[in-house]
């Protein structure tokens, strides 16, 4: 590391951190995209197992929770 401290344009020392480098990421994060149904499928799993949770726990299910709101 032969320069690992940074100087503003104010003149401020900056040792702490060194800037990461930049980057923009171009694919689309919206529609039918492998990111949307990987995200899809794992809230799934996530309501699944919880629903497994709380029948587990509870001895009830969700249809019994529902109807005693």
């Amino acid at each position: 590391m032969a320069n690992s401290y940074r100087v503003d344009e104010r003149g401020i020392l900056n040792n702490f951190a060194i800037e990461p480098k930049m980057y923009v990421e171009e694919s689309n994060k919206a529609g039918f995209t492998p990111y949307a149904e990987l995200l899809n499928g794992r809230l799934a799993m996530i309501g699944f197992a919880s629903l497994l949770i709380l029948e587990l726990s509870t001895g009830h299910g969700l249809i019994w929770w529902l109807q005693n709101l």
